[in-house]
């Protein structure tokens, strides 16, 4: 019985062979966004390229999509999505230019050909790797100090306590550190705490992320910390200023409403006193006999109006 069973394998394995399976090859190293990218599809034999294509699965539709030359300039048109596919003998090359990590796949290549057994690739995705911009604020939990993160200065009264955070996007996971200009020490987290802060820290600060995989994908940011004297006034720290940034929006808010409602009430108060217009000095009379007259066959004299 086992005999049968090794007989069908090896039967089955040469039908394989025989039918000419598709083989989509993708890039060996890893692939950062914004590389040029290109998938190399051939068949284990010799076979029709020509009636080979390129497939992209796309996951918000759920179904495959072939990829054509009208199919890719619309691509170029919408998505900034450039590719390009070259036939050469024996095989057909797809061409990713500056690939992103939403253009990661799955890709497959397939053939028109319905009979042959094998008219498929395997799927193969593209881990694309990449790192975006690191972003910077004050931790405490209240909307302004996020919505004022990209300042770059950070004032603070002498003796707070101060916490800045720092965060990005990645394909994986990054690692934190803090260091301080100037000083050997360095911090491993995503959190900068300084506690009852003296002048002394005054400084500038740099937040690194390290990509875990990729070495050289890594981002960093620098602040300025300026710790002000007791003296100082209230409004020069960065809360401070944040509160008058934001009264002042607040008025200017206000006085465009009053504004715009004291020229509304002025339209209406026009509209409402102003009468029908009773011009007679503008009026001309009209006769019967006159050419602007219609017929009649009166003979009054007296002006119609």
């Amino acid at each position: 019985m086992k005999g049968y069973i090794m007989l069908a394998y090896l039967a089955l394995v040469m039908l394989h062979w025989t039918q000419g399976a598709l083989i989509l090859k993708g890039p060996e190293g890893p692939v950062l966004e914004g590389d040029y990218v290109t998938l190399e599809c051939l068949a284990d034999v010799e076979s029709n390229m020509s009636q080979v294509h390129f497939e992209k699965f796309s996951k918000r539709m759920q179904k495959w999509f072939r990829l054509e030359p009208y199919e890719m300039s619309f691509y170029r048109r919408c998505f900034s999505y450039d590719l390009d596919l070259n036939r050469e003998p024996g095989r057909i090359v797809l061409s990713i230019f500056a690939i992103q990590s939403w253009t990661n796949g799955p890709y497959r290549c397939v053939s028109d050909n319905s009979s042959e057994l094998y008219n498929s690739s395997d799927s193969l995705s593209i881990p694309v790797h990449y790192m975006r911009d690191l972003s910077v604020y004050r931790d405490g939990g209240s909307y302004y100090n996020r919505y004022f993160s990209s300042l770059q200065d950070l004032r603070v009264p002498l003796g707070d306590n101060v916490e800045v955070e720092c965060s990005t996007s990645a394909s994986e996971t990054p690692e934190y550190s803090w260091k301080k200009e100037d000083e050997d020490w360095v911090v491993l987290s995503s959190k900068l705490k300084l506690k009852k802060v003296r002048i002394e820290d005054s400084g500038k600060y740099t937040c690194i992320a390290q990509h875990p995989s990729i070495s050289r994908l890594s981002k960093t940011r620098t602040i300025s910390i300026t710790v002000l004297p007791e003296d100082a006034p209230w409004y020069e720290s960065t809360q401070g200023r944040i509160i008058l940034m934001t009264s002042a929006a607040g008025a200017g808010l206000l006085l465009l409403a009053m504004s715009v409602s004291i020229c509304l009430c002025r339209r209406a108060s026009k509209r409402k006193t102003k009468g029908p217009i009773d011009d007679h000095s503008q009026k001309k009379p009209i006769y019967t006999a006159s050419v602007e007259s219609l017929p009649s066959t009166s003979g009054d004299k007296q002006p119609l109006v």
